[in-house]
């Protein structure tokens, strides 16, 4: 969400940051509104003011048994009554628009984000590691991946395209994943563990900025909730409608859930393999902060997720996000991408975002600063540390040997029960 007096006091500003979004000037007609919703909160501000005025009056007139008078201002009275049911449901309606046409804007990006229509024009912050040479042409995870556990074909019985089921020990690897990235996220990296819902209302979706906008890439349930798209949506919104105690910020949170999405905009695209999932799980990491702290925590973050990728030795590199690429929320976003074999490309693993006041402002979330009277909308922040699903294919992929068989990770030992290499079945 936007702040309606930025706008007011810098539109050109606005319009230009709106343009770097690929977006046409929208301030004129914005202000024109709230001009319009300013002028009938006046109006009805005034109106209630010579309502009580002239409610006084009239006992004064009638004390004074000055009865025209008394009469002219019951009459003036009762119009200004009639008057105010039609002000206020303006008022509401104009409001409501207001509200509206700033939702659905996306956030302003920050200025040192690159310009740019689409992802040819991100930005290669850095590489780490050498992607691994094969004595052998490597195969991609869905052709040698059913053999060791990896079922596209039972999960599409159940549910259709888009589904997979985990067996054995192809099982087994995909849950120490996801405990491994746990307990470094919610250990050494700080950030605090918790279970959240996974079912949500309508005001955390739009809180984090999915919703009303992208309500198609969204499951619904039969009595209106929403399943998540990313533990983001219910760990942001923790803070929703709170003025959260200074002292208790940095506000780190870590969570391993199931996240679910239609991928309504991705016809077509990874349609095999278990890249792109209607249903995957994923560690996702949240910050809660001061404003003048976002950008440190955003490469805190981004550090926390690099971490899991060096820690499995799998080849990624770092890309800052040009404006045209970025999320709804996002004023600035470092994607990592992980070095997938078979393609013989970097792939997108995990999303590191900084949104601002952006969602707070959805969510009325503040903070009183030490020494001020008035709250400050916080800084919230995003990322995976990691797509579970996405780093099994790395994996996969990156450890696949000749025989068709994978070796585990030594990372990954004392999660996997004594498997150190999983075995054509």
């Amino acid at each position: 969400m936007h702040d309606i007096r930025f706008i007011r006091e810098n539109p050109a500003a606005f319009d230009a940051a709106l343009a770097r979004r690929g977006l046409d000037p929208l301030s004129a007609g914005i202000l024109a509104v709230d001009e319009r919703s300013r002028a009938i909160k006046t109006e009805l501000q005034q109106g209630q003011a010579r309502r009580n005025e002239a409610s006084k009056a009239i006992g004064q007139a009638m004390a004074a048994k000055d009865v025209d008078k008394a009469e002219s201002l019951k009459a003036e009275v009762a119009a200004l009554k009639d008057r105010m049911p039609a002000l206020e449901a303006e008022d509401r309606e104009t409001g409501e628009a207001l509200q509206a046409m700033l939702a659905a804007i996306p956030n302003l990006p920050a200025n040192d984000v690159p310009d740019g229509d689409d992802e040819a024009r991100n930005v290669e912050i850095g590489r780490w590691g050498e992607p691994r040479h094969f004595p052998f042409t490597p195969q991609d995870h869905a052709d040698f991946g059913p053999a060791l556990g990896l079922d596209f074909e039972g999960a599409a019985a159940l549910s259709g395209a888009r589904f997979a089921a985990l067996r054995g020990q192809m099982a087994r690897l995909h849950r120490a994943l996801a405990q491994f990235m746990l307990d470094r996220q919610s250990g050494e990296n700080g950030y605090e563990e918790v279970n959240p819902p996974l079912l949500v209302r309508d005001e955390a979706l739009f809180g984090t900025g999915q919703l009303p906008k992208f309500a198609e890439d969204l499951f619904r349930t039969t009595d209106g909730r929403w399943l998540i798209p990313t533990a983001e949506v219910s760990l942001t919104n923790l803070v929703r409608e709170q003025i959260v105690a200074v002292e208790s910020l940095p506000m780190r949170l870590t969570a391993l859930t199931p996240c679910f999405r239609s991928e309504a905009g991705s016809a077509g695209r990874d349609t095999r393999g278990f890249i792109r999932q209607h249903q995957f799980e994923k560690v996702e990491l949240v910050a809660i902060c001061k404003p003048e702290d976002s950008d440190a925590e955003h490469e805190r973050m981004c550090t926390a997720a690099e971490g899991i990728l060096q820690a499995l030795n799998l080849p990624y590199r770092k890309m800052l996000l040009c404006t045209g690429d970025m999320g709804f929320s996002a004023r600035k976003t470092y994607d990592l991408e992980v070095w997938l074999p078979s393609q013989q490309t970097y792939r997108e693993i995990s999303s590191v975002s900084n949104c601002g006041d952006f969602q707070a402002r959805r969510m009325n979330a503040r903070f009183k600063p030490e020494g001020e009277k008035q709250t400050r909308f916080l800084h919230t922040l995003n990322g995976s540390g990691l797509a579970v699903g996405r780093t099994l294919v790395a994996v996969l992929e990156n450890y696949q040997q000749e025989d068709g068989s994978v070796i585990v990770p030594e990372t990954l030992a004392p999660y996997m029960g004594g498997i150190t290499r999983l075995r054509p079945r």
